[in-house]
């Protein structure tokens, strides 16, 4: 069996990811290891025998797959957290991550490592698979042999599972030791807009003499309302809401939006209606159309006119499990399906205006997608100057993720729509990542083993638990009790500045609302790229 995995590299491939996935399914105390699996099954397969390796353009390629998808995803909520207090936020853990490769640094010293060594402790303690990858093409480009260029995998690999639960410990004592009140955070965290709710639909009855003549327009300006209006229904004919409809008293009017948000305009305009406008659907109809016409992908809403040029309103955006309000700026991305309301005769119209072709969704625009990656890679071989006449590049782990960031951000440039479907992102993500994996596990499996067994191993492992634990329990005491930050938000926060979706899906189950996703999102970019600078800079240092 060993000489004919030996023999067949695809076949090594797929036997390993699938075991892989197999063993990242196991939950011991509500945690699993995921993907990472796949990463300690190919150690093991590479330990048996050092012909069972998987060729270098195995892992390069699922390394730019896998930067460049989430930097696809990641690029318009990371532009957007840099607004408020997103930029301080980001700051702060970056230098964090700063704190974290001095204590690195200080580990080298005390162990005599060297700097490949501290590299891959710094990227394993903090869990980042693109900050060793970085290490690995660095020290590929440097011309360094076979076993050294191993040695950042075995210390990533001793490292990693005190990265993973020593984040996941400091979030449970610390939740524990100061009592943490997450229904009150969540409520805090609403009236800021920081997370949102599930949107529900409510029709009001308008008995407010005084909102008699203003327009949708008007009350929405002089209120800050946060909601939708759908469906308007004046002397008993129902007419599509917009914002030049006027208001009179007998008038019913349909909204969607928060449940806080739905009160306050209740307050304002009237009384709750037992009769239910939406479920008339004789003249107004209602539908979920999946977004899969590239020519309304990353236009700002305000600038498609529906209401004046289709006769329609969006009134919901459900994109991967998460519901959106759309607003004037918000803008589609494929694979999006929105709440149309419409005439039921314009049904039809409306629907080929958006595409709703799901088998599109499933293909790859493969020139935005071959475009984007290969400038990715072209930015990673920009050589930066470093002091004392040395250089560092983003190398393939960086430069596609900073460009797919700012694509990302941008959505479109003319014809070239840069977003992939959302399905389509996901997919590849977790192709990308299972072929870096399974190909630097094998090509390290061997040199892991004979460290843990005849090196250093015991000793990486604690230097890995004197990076991880200072660094977790410092971020959420400087965090919660210096800077004021929520917990629910700062526990995502850490899991963002680990990388780790392990921390993130503990998080998430300790916290019961949807704050650690938004703090995860915010400072993921920001935790990766500095973690992928910082690495290559341990390489050289000394």
């Amino acid at each position: 069996m060993i000489d004919i995995l030996a023999g067949n590299p695809l076949l090594l491939l797929f036997t390993v990811s699938a075991i892989g996935y197999l063993i990242g399914r196991i939950r011991i105390g509500g945690v699993s290891l995921g993907v990472a699996a796949v990463l300690f099954v190919g150690l093991a397969f590479g330990a048996i025998d050092q012909r069972l390796r998987l060729p270098d353009i195995i892992y390069l390629l699922g390394l730019v797959i896998f930067v460049y998808t989430v930097g696809l995803s990641s690029g318009p909520g990371f532009i957007n957290s840099l607004r408020r207090r997103g930029l301080r936020n980001n700051l702060f853990i970056g230098g964090v991550l700063l704190a974290a490769a001095g204590i690195a640094l200080a580990i080298r010293t005390i162990l005599g490592l060297n700097g490949a060594q501290t590299a891959g402790l710094f990227a394993g303690s903090l869990t980042n698979t693109p900050a060793l990858a970085a290490v690995i093409e660095q020290l590929t480009q440097l011309g360094a042999d076979e076993a050294l260029r191993a040695e950042p995998v075995v210390g990533y690999s001793v490292a990693y599972p005190i990265g993973v639960l020593g984040m996941i410990l400091a979030v449970y004592l610390t939740r524990r030791l100061w009592q943490v009140d997450f229904e009150r955070e969540a409520q805090q965290l609403r009236e800021l807009g920081t997370v949102g709710e599930h949107l529900v639909n409510r029709t009001i009855r308008v008995t407010n003499p005084a909102v008699a003549g203003q327009t949708i327009a008007e009350l929405v300006q002089q209120n800050k309302w946060n909601v939708i209006f759908s469906r308007w229904q004046h002397n008993g004919q129902t007419e599509l809401a917009t914002s030049t409809t006027q208001l009179h008293p007998g008038d019913l009017i349909n909204i969607v939006g928060s449940p806080e948000a739905v009160e306050r305009v209740t307050t304002v305009l009237g009384e709750p209606n037992p009769e239910q406008l939406e479920l008339d659907r004789h003249t107004l109809d209602f539908r979920r159309i999946f977004v899969s016409n590239p020519e309304v992908v990353g236009v700002p809403l305000r600038d498609l006119h529906l209401p004046s040029t289709m006769g329609a309103v969006i009134t919901r955006i459900r994109r991967g499990d998460a519901e959106l309000l759309p607003h004037g700026d918000t803008t589609l991305e494929l694979g999006d399906r929105v709440r149309v309301v419409t005439q039921r005769d314009n049904m039809e119209r409306v629907t080929h205006f958006f595409g709703d072709s799901y088998r599109s969704l499933a293909e790859v625009d493969v020139v935005s997608l071959g475009l984007g990656m290969a400038l990715g890679m072209l930015v990673g071989l920009i050589p930066f100057p470093l002091p004392g006449g040395g250089s560092f590049s983003l190398g393939l782990a960086g430069g596609p993720l900073i460009v797919a960031l700012f694509l990302g951000w941008r959505g479109r440039t003319g014809p070239i729509v840069w977003s992939l479907p959302y399905s389509a992102n996901l997919t590849l993500r977790q192709v990308g990542m299972t072929l870096f994996l399974a190909g630097v596990g094998t090509r390290s499996g061997y040199s892991f083993v004979t460290t843990l067994t005849q090196g250093n191993g015991l000793l990486l492992f604690l230097g890995g638990a004197l990076i991880t634990i200072p660094v977790a329990f410092a971020t959420l005491f400087i965090g919660y009790k210096l800077l004021n930050i929520p917990f629910s938000l700062l526990a995502g926060m850490l899991a963002g500045l680990q990388t780790q979706p392990a921390v993130l899906a503990f998080a998430n189950e300790q916290t019961g609302n949807e704050a650690p996703n938004i703090g995860y999102a915010m400072v993921y970019p920001t935790a990766t790229i500095a973690k992928i600078i910082l690495a290559q800079l341990l390489v050289g240092v000394g």
